[in-house]
């Protein structure tokens, strides 16, 4: 529905629920950190002001995950796809990304980097 009036926009803005998926979250702290250099304590503040917007629907779980791992120096893409890994079943979060796999495994959750299939000793 298009509304023609700036009021009208803004009243139904307010009333309407919206729903924000991980990837424009992910998204959104990428531009933040990456083009705006914006400090990574004022990205989680902004992620943490928009999940906690009345009207905003989210997957709080994963965004905690995400958010969990940008606050312990990593990516919050890392964050929520580790989460969303173990939501579907998965027993390991798999990266070629070592910070990222550091991180998670100190925070308590079986995480590796691939090996390249060739048998050791």
């Amino acid at each position: 529905m298009i509304l023609n009036r700036p009021a009208q926009r803004s009243k139904r803005l307010r009333t309407q629920k919206v729903a924000v998926s991980f990837t424009a979250i992910c998204e959104l702290s990428s531009v933040l950190q990456g083009s705006n250099g914006v400090a990574r304590a004022d990205v989680v503040a902004t992620i943490r002001q928009l999940i906690e917007t009345q009207q905003i629907e989210v997957n709080r779980s994963a965004v905690e995950a995400g958010l969990s791992v940008l606050t312990a120096g990593g990516d919050f893409a890392d964050g929520i796809i580790a989460y969303d890994g173990r939501w579907l079943g998965g027993a390991v979060f798999v990266s070629f990304d070592r910070k990222a796999v550091k991180l998670l495994t100190a925070q308590g959750h079986a995480a590796q980097v691939p090996t390249d299939g060739k048998r050791q000793g």
